[in-house]
């Protein structure tokens, strides 16, 4: 074999080992990639238990409020009964409390369709934020896929690419001790 063909070899084998070192850099680059994306997944867990907090919190503020609704509705119930007993004696204050209760009733149910268009309100925001971090989870996984698919397929390269490299040396070293 000639020293034209002998270089021709080791210019090969410069390149193949320059290849190797640059799929070896978007490899490390890849890997970089992935573990952002684990990060950032991480990040979007943390808001999502962080909003659950919230709607939870709030939802135990409504609760209470209904309770006190539920109370304040006990203790009317209440006053109605000894306003009963009196009624020949205060026709008068009989009146004024029944229109204090109307209000009160417009206020309670005025209230009380606030807090179910409040609650589906939430149910839909609920749904709408599993369905958007449903999504994410899917484009992150299909992501992650995508990168461990492009890694394999670059360490299949490096792998190959050693492997000439390996044979290419070898044919070097017969040549060279040949010479």
């Amino acid at each position: 074999m000639s020293q034209e063909s002998l270089d021709d070899l080791k210019y090969e084998l410069e390149l193949k080992n320059a290849e190797i070192d640059e799929l070896t850099m978007d490899l490390q680059n890849k890997l970089e990639e992935i573990n952002k994306l684990k990060l950032y997944s991480t990040k979007l867990k943390y808001e999502k238990k962080n909003l659950e907090d919230k709607l939870d919190t709030k939802i135990d503020y409504d609760k209470s409020r209904m309770k006190e609704l539920d109370d304040l509705t006990e203790k009317l119930n209440e006053k109605d009964s000894i306003i009963e007993d009196k009624q020949d004696q205060v026709r008068y204050l009989r009146s004024l409390i029944d229109d204090y209760k109307e209000q009160l009733r417009a206020n309670t149910e005025n209230l009380e369709l606030q807090l179910r268009k409040i609650s589906k309100t939430y149910e839909k925001l609920l749904e709408q934020k599993d369905i958007i971090i449903q999504k994410q989870d899917e484009e992150i996984s299909n992501l992650i896929k995508s990168k461990e698919e492009i890694i394999k397929s670059n360490k299949t390269n490096v792998i190959s690419l050693k492997l000439q490299n390996e044979k290419y040396q070898e044919i070097i070293d017969k040549f060279t001790k040949t010479n």
